[in-house]
């Protein structure tokens, strides 16, 4: 299991944007199982929809986003590198997630070839889908240079 300071050590975001908390399943070049504890707390249930607070669905997508960089960010060949989201395939959003939801996040990556690469993700609260797509990512340095 990754606490949320070792995944702030492979990971560039920070709170208030770091959407994962802990990982509990690593394979790193393969997959990752990751958990974000959603607390009325968080910035934006100020403004997105303050009478029925539900979390962003641009949010879950980046909280699956930021799972699979960690499970790819730990293979020796990209350590030190970045992943920046590219493109999405065939996201959808199955139900809301809510304050006090414990969202799992579940990525398998299918490949990574000269430095691009796609992987599976999906979200779940309570063993019910709330999320689900195709993610595809550049590794590099920065921006323009992956």
């Amino acid at each position: 299991m990754l606490t949320t300071q070792e995944i702030m050590a492979i990971l560039p975001h920070r709170p208030p944007f770091l959407l994962i908390d802990r990982v509990l399943e690593l394979e790193p070049g393969v997959r990752v199982v990751a958990e974000k504890l959603v607390s009325i707390n968080e910035p934006y249930f100020q403004g997105h929809f303050p009478q029925q607070p539900i979390m962003p669905g641009v949010l879950l997508v980046e909280a699956m986003a930021q799972a699979g960089a960690v499970a790819v960010l730990q293979m020796p060949k990209y350590l030190g590198k970045k992943a920046f989201l590219a493109s999405l395939e065939h996201i959808r959003f199955r139900r809301p997630v809510y304050p006090g939801d414990v969202l799992r996040l579940e990525v398998v990556l299918e490949k990574i070839r000269r430095d691009i690469g796609r992987g599976e993700g999906k979200a779940t609260v309570d063993g019910q889908v709330v999320c689900e797509g195709r993610l595809m990512f550049a590794l590099g340095d920065g921006p323009g240079q992956a």
